[in-house]
């Protein structure tokens, strides 16, 4: 069986561990502000994009919805924050066999890409200190879509035109944490492959119903 040409990985818990960075992050946001304390953690659940979870958050905090520009300046902070509290970040971490499976991957010929819930400004902030960033040709973000599979089928197109024509399910691999990431995968007609390196188990990956499921990626990447 042939191997994948493009594999396009989430950020949090797949690649990074950031320490908590975006929760402090987007508390200062709000504090700033609104004056108000908010914990996005109460409010949202793993595998949302940063739309969603600031207003999701919003109007948990604020009770009301936010208007275009309330969100602007909230992204705005959220974002400045983020870039310096990473640096800072005790716990941040490159995850355990992330490295040797990225270098792995593109010696094979394979098509890097990225998927994330996160702003296309917050992935890359949080990928800096790791210094992956150089391991991604494109990617698509939280900020191109609310929706993880419309992330994820614009991720597919940008891989088909770098290729020169579409591609199939098996030739795209989908790599995330969350059932929310298989879903996504699914959705998008791509192979989906789940890690158990965030708080999710190798069981539940499962019954979300990946096609491979590792439990880091120190494991060797299905048809690499």
């Amino acid at each position: 069986m042939a191997g994948p040409i493009a594999v396009l990985f989430d950020i949090d818990e797949t690649l990074v561990h950031t320490g908590d960075s975006g929760r402090r992050s987007w508390a200062w946001a709000f504090d700033q502000l609104h004056g108000v304390a908010a914990d996005i953690g109460k409010h949202t659940s793993a595998g949302e994009t940063d739309p969603q979870v600031g207003r999701k958050t919003f109007h948990a905090v604020l009770g009301r919805e936010p208007s275009h520009d309330e969100m602007a300046r909230l992204y705005a902070a959220y974002l400045w924050h983020l870039s310096e509290d990473i640096w800072d970040s005790k716990g941040y971490r490159v995850l355990d066999g992330v490295e040797e499976t990225l270098r792995r991957i593109a010696d094979a010929g394979v098509i890097l890409g990225l998927i994330s819930g996160a702003m296309e400004g917050a992935a890359r902030i949080k990928m800096e200190p790791g210094k992956l960033g150089r391991y991604f040709v494109f990617g698509a973000y939280g900020s191109d879509s609310p929706d993880r599979a419309e992330i994820t089928r614009m991720a597919m197109a940008k891989a088909g035109r770098l290729h020169g024509r579409d591609l199939t399910r098996d030739e795209v691999y989908v790599v995330g944490d969350t059932p929310r990431d298989i879903e996504a995968a699914h959705a998008a007609h791509a192979t989906g492959v789940g890690v158990a390196s965030g708080h999710y188990t190798v069981e539940e990956l499962s019954a979300a119903r990946a096609d491979h499921v590792l439990t880091a990626l120190t494991e060797p990447f299905p048809q690499i």
